[in-house]
């Protein structure tokens, strides 16, 4: 039985939903039907991933009755889906949408880490972007958020570097964080300052800006000028209740089966790691923050939280709410949501007035 409640949606929303969830069953076809993808029956599999998706909300994430629910080799045959799934919307909608003409887009190698530049015009050569995206840590790449991240690109007037770090169940923890940091390092190394660079990350890309940034500053490596956190995941362990709570009114996270997700990237790793769950981390000393987020999406806690205990610490922290809007409304929601088109202003605003 689906934990979101179609009734609890806004109309225009969950028409944009409907249409996606369209597309991704197309891309979920297409995957099905090449002959490497042929020899484990689907169907089974994605019954038991709804089952453990229940048990997972009915106790509230508790690892204990979800421990080896799905296998590393379903995990690893899940993730391939969801990627081409990933690239097969992604595709769809840079057909609907084409990048301009006048945006340069390069592939790259920041230090042995994949990244790309996406450059729009009049970016300032000296102010970067620096942009980890979302997807659980399972799936997205520069490729699937190069949309998003012109947009933001734009917004903020900088060069965007998105980074392509490396993915679970093949890559748990700490290779993510690595990455990123990597990316970072690699960064300054090219005489980019640290105060001409913002990270930004949705999702579980905004829980590797935080965890990055607190690495950084542990490592005495120079800090950015601030980071831009769109629905971040901030403590892994869901220990707040209000995650599950929302769960009827997230369309995007309540019936994708989360659990194995995040068992996939721990790989056994402790929930309470401040790297994993920055929520959890000393937060003194952290540059100025934005937090984007919408109050019905399963991550609202871990936005609240966070931002009241970075204040709590002496971190200047914005927090920005949306109502009725679902996870990463910026992504999902481009163009087709006002709210989208009205946050990523506001992102570039906050943005320029770091980094003059």
């Amino acid at each position: 039985m689906p934990i979101m409640d179609r009734s609890k949606i806004r109309p225009d929303v969950l028409k944009m939903v409907d249409e996606l969830q369209k597309v991704q069953l197309e891309g979920i076809g297409e995957f099905l039907q090449l002959k490497e993808n042929q020899g484990l029956d689907f169907q089974a599999l994605w019954k038991k991933v709804m089952h453990g998706n229940a048990l997972f909300f009915e106790n509230k994430g508790v690892a204990e009755a979800l421990s080896g629910l799905v296998t590393r080799e379903e995990m690893l045959f899940l993730a391939r889906m969801h990627r081409f799934t990933s690239d097969y919307v992604a595709h769809i909608k840079q057909k609907k949408y084409p990048v301009p003409e006048d945006v340069k887009i390069e592939a790259t190698d920041a230090g042995g880490i994949p990244v790309e530049w996406q450059i729009v015009p009049a970016a300032k050569e000296d102010q970067v972007l620096l942009y980890l995206h979302g997807g659980g840590w399972v799936l997205g790449s520069p490729n699937s958020y190069r949309l998003l991240t012109i947009e933001l690109g734009r917004a903020t007037g900088m060069r965007v570097l998105n980074v392509d770090y490396r993915l679970a169940p093949e890559h748990p923890y700490p290779a993510q964080l690595e990455d990123c940091t990597s990316a970072y390092k690699w960064l300054l190394s090219k005489g980019i300052k640290p105060e001409n660079i913002i990270i930004a990350g949705d999702s579980a890309g905004g829980s590797l800006t935080l965890t990055s940034i607190l690495k950084l500053r542990d490592d005495g490596t120079p800090l950015p000028a601030g980071a831009v956190c769109l629905s971040p995941s901030t403590e892994i362990g869901l220990t707040d209740d209000s995650y599950f709570k929302n769960g009827e009114t997230d369309p995007i996270l309540a019936d994708i089966g989360l659990f194995w997700w995040i068992q996939a990237y721990l790989a056994g790793a402790d929930p309470s790691d401040p790297f994993l769950s920055p929520l959890l981390g000393d937060l003194k000393g952290l540059p100025p923050l934005l937090f984007q987020v919408s109050t019905c999406e399963m991550l609202y806690c871990d936005s609240t939280r966070f931002v009241d205990k970075a204040r709590a610490a002496g971190v200047d922290v914005t927090l920005e709410t949306w109502d009725d809007m679902l996870h990463v409304f910026h992504f999902f929601g481009l163009h087709q949501l006002s709210e989208a088109k009205e946050a990523i202003a506001q992102a570039g605003e906050f943005v320029q007035r770091l980094s003059g």
